[in-house]
């Protein structure tokens, strides 16, 4: 599936990045590695081979965009497909989260994944088959306390995956969502593993991620959400918010609890 399919993966030094690497090189694709840590993205790199390609940029600086896309002008063949994956979180009140904090996770999260997306798009048109997969989140659908920036740029994230999904439905170009539940990877605090263990809140493993993703890049489906029961509360916050309403308003003294240590 893979195999001869060069694949740009953005938050490659991360924890499901990294898996998702692992994951796509044992397939055969050819990687273009993106992340803010050139020692580890060599390392990562060395460990899959050296085959790969590895770039050290901020995708949220004009420049650091734009070296990702003079990088793959240059490739032979070009890329296939595109997966944004670099975000940050947050867990935090709002009322305490200062203008930087906030700015921050709009841009990496949305507004830098939207301009990178954009720069690479022409690259992308010339491809007989072509994917733009973006990595999202369940609370890219429910709003959760603590989360309420993380949730708005998750929220902005899937709408703009689904718009450009349909603009895009009559050239080469599949755009698709991906959305994992809580992941035991280094974005969250041992306040957050703490909290989501006194709550039952299931977290899968960066590599159990990876392996849904890449299962998912071989499907024509349009979005995958992963866990049991955050894709029935998805559903159930869609039709009847008060019932979620309902469900959080019981574990509140528990995420302020947790919160307030933050």
């Amino acid at each position: 599936m893979f195999t001869n399919k060069t694949i740009v993966l953005t938050g490659a030094n991360g924890g499901i990045g990294s898996e998702v690497a692992k994951q796509l090189s044992s397939q055969g694709a050819m990687l273009v590695l993106v992340g803010l840590n050139e020692v580890g993205l060599h390392q990562l790199n060395q460990q899959l081979g050296g085959q790969h390609h590895s770039i050290q940029a901020d995708i949220t600086s004009f420049d650091g965009r734009q070296s990702i896309v003079s990088f793959c002008q240059q490739l032979k063949y070009g890329i296939d497909i595109v997966i944004n994956n670099a975000g940050i979180g947050q867990f935090s009140l709002f009322e305490d989260m200062d203008e930087n904090q906030i700015s921050a996770i709009i841009n990496i999260n949305l507004s830098s994944t939207i301009l990178l997306t954009q720069s690479l798009l022409p690259l992308l048109l010339t491809r007989p088959h072509a994917q733009i997969v973006n990595i999202g989140s369940i609370l890219g659908s429910i709003g959760y306390p603590g989360s309420t920036v993380y949730c708005a740029s998750k929220f902005g994230l899937r709408g703009f995956t689904e718009a450009l999904h349909r603009e895009l439905m009559d050239t080469s170009i599949s755009v698709r969502f991906f959305a994992p539940r809580a992941t035991n990877t280094a974005i969250n605090t041992d306040k957050v593993v703490a909290m989501n263990n006194e709550l039952g809140t299931k977290m899968d493993s960066a590599e159990r991620v990876a392996i849904e993703l890449t299962s998912f890049l071989k499907t024509d489906d349009f979005s995958k959400y992963l866990g049991w029961p955050e894709k029935i509360f998805i559903l159930i916050n869609s039709l009847l918010p008060s019932l979620v309403d309902s469900s959080l308003i019981k574990k509140l003294p528990i995420i302020k609890r947790y919160l307030a240590g933050a």
